[in-house]
């Protein structure tokens, strides 16, 4: 069995930039075929390069730039012109291979741009789009790696996408208020009467759980939106799916702390990551 170090030293560039940034994704992956998971990776790190947009630039206008010099590098795959860059080549090579869909892609990098905007989404429904643009279209774009287009597979995808990633805003709750970034709705700040100051100023309030424990409620049952599916989903999509279960892990957590994002108790230990991911491939089941 390789070492640690020997086991890092073997990952191309992409799989060691997803282990290291999106563990759980990374954990998704390895449960993949051998075969798809470099294509797995390439993907992933493009999402960490475009994800990673607002934590990277000082104003707005130079994370603009940013994502439009990965909307030309995407643009240059699907013309056979691939900028030479650690992440793009791979990207292209699987891209060709598997015949992926471009508009993805766009989409994804066009819904990234709504993190340059600090103020508040307006709904409920705005945050799940938002969660849909940033998180179905790479899931989409991951079945289509894995050579799996079904129509149920597409959906639950779109239902497991939203999922993880309002899991993931109420995981990195506490990180964006202390950036002054609000990803908290205004129709629901307003119904919870919170104040808005309060939490830029990292002091919650009791209606900050409640508040939360919402949002985990839309989670939940996009999940189960998803599991409805899942008697039609084809097993070679399941790699796919597997944020499925690792959300699950997480709104559990969250709800032993009664919908306080700020315990520390909510953070998921990595080392349950692989078994419940090796378990569930096993059962079959997302």
């Amino acid at each position: 069995m390789p070492t640690e170090s020997g086991f890092e030293r073997d990952l191309s560039y992409c799989g060691a930039a997803v282990r290291r940034y999106d563990p759980e994704r990374f954990a998704t992956a390895m449960v993949a075929p051998t075969e798809s998971r470099e294509g797995l990776f390439s993907l992933y790190a493009f999402n960490l390069e475009v994800a990673k947009t607002r934590e990277t630039v000082s104003e707005a206008m130079l994370g603009e730039i940013r994502l439009q010099w990965w909307r030309e590098a995407i643009e240059g795959i699907y013309d056979g012109s691939p900028r030479r860059h650690e992440v793009v080549l791979p990207l292209a090579e699987l891209v060709g291979e598997r015949t992926l869909t471009r508009r993805y892609f766009d989409d994804l990098i066009d819904a990234r741009a709504r993190d340059l905007d600090d103020e508040a989404p307006e709904s409920v429904d705005a945050l799940v789009r938002y969660a849909e643009g940033t998180s179905a279209n790479l899931i989409w774009l991951a079945l289509e790696a894995l050579g799996v287009r079904s129509d149920a597979a597409m959906k639950a995808a779109r239902h497991i996408g939203i999922a993880w990633a309002l899991t993931g805003l109420i995981r990195a709750l506490p990180f964006h208020l202390s950036q002054r970034r609000l990803y908290l709705p205004d129709d629901l700040i307003d119904r919870h009467g919170l104040n808005r100051r309060n939490l830029m100023e990292l002091r919650p309030e009791p209606a900050l759980a409640s508040a939360v424990r919402e949002i985990a409620d839309v989670a939940r049952d996009h999940l189960e939106r998803a599991r409805a599916l899942r008697a039609d989903v084809p097993r070679e999509a399941l790699p796919a799916l597997m944020l499925a279960p690792l959300a699950d892990m997480h709104l559990r957590r969250l709800w032993k702390a009664r919908g306080d994002a700020f315990d520390a108790d909510v953070a998921l230990p990595a080392r349950f990551v692989g078994i419940r991911l090796a378990i569930r491939m096993m059962m079959g089941r997302y």
